[in-house]
């Protein structure tokens, strides 16, 4: 139980670092954009891509360095169920879920606060552009679609460092980009539940339904894919 608290606390913190660095990615990406003097489209993109690729590379460390820490709550239970969390991760991820939604709501309540006001309308979460049916498919679904590219890229890819989160930085761009008419996208529940909250609207169906169940299906299913695509290499018993 120690364990599990110590994992919970860390969870925390790394999402509410998260949740404010990937909150200021549009603000940066302009700054930068502007600084450089390029044109909308495939630069800025570019850029996008490349910060979002820093963020994960740094993120990496730092997760190792707090022990494995964790930022959003459908990778913590998509890990478990592809049979990659250990024994203990169950009782551990329902004490980390929480502590990964109040990080999220302390990371949106920072950012919100210390934003230059010239940037502040870049800021804002995820949110519903299509009827509440369509939009919990789409969200299932871009989730089952990280998440087993995440687990492909970091248990079977490549050994690179480097060409892994490059390569996780185009996934979660290209998703993005794909679910930005549906639901924002979020991917994270975590990231949905801490706007979600600072707008009074973490209590309602659509958030529950949308990003929560929705994304968590998704995830688990992906977890389930993978494990029986790649299954987990069986222990020998010594004779």
């Amino acid at each position: 139980m120690k364990e599990a608290i110590k994992g919970a606390v860390a969870d925390g913190v790394m999402t509410f670092m998260w949740i404010f660095c990937a909150s200021s990615l549009g603000a940066a990406t302009y700054v930068v954009a502007s600084t450089l003097g390029v044109a909308q489209g495939l630069p800025t993109l570019f850029i996008t891509t490349f910060l979002v690729f820093l963020l994960l590379f740094i993120f990496g460390f730092i997760g190792d360095l707090l022990g494995g820490a964790s930022f959003n709550p459908t990778a913590t239970a998509a890990f478990y169920a592809a049979g990659l969390g250990g024994p203990n991760s169950l009782v551990s991820a329902a004490i980390r879920l929480p502590a990964q939604a109040a990080g999220a709501v302390g990371g949106v309540l920072a950012i919100a606060e210390v934003m230059p006001v010239q940037y502040k309308h870049m800021l804002g979460g995820p949110s519903l552009k299509v009827d509440l049916h369509t939009g919990a498919i789409a969200e299932g679904v871009l989730t089952f679609l990280i998440t087993f590219a995440v687990l492909f890229i970091i248990i079977k890819g490549p050994s690179s460092i480097i060409v892994k989160n490059w390569l996780l930085a185009m996934s979660t761009i290209t998703l993005v980009i794909a679910g930005s008419s549906y639901t924002g996208p979020s991917m994270n529940p975590a990231n949905a539940f801490g706007w979600a909250y600072i707008n009074n609207k973490h209590n309602t169906w659509e958030q529950f339904y949308v990003y929560w169940i929705c994304p968590f299906v998704g995830a688990i299913v992906a977890a389930w894919v993978f494990r029986f695509l790649f299954p987990p290499p069986t222990k020998q018993k010594k004779a």
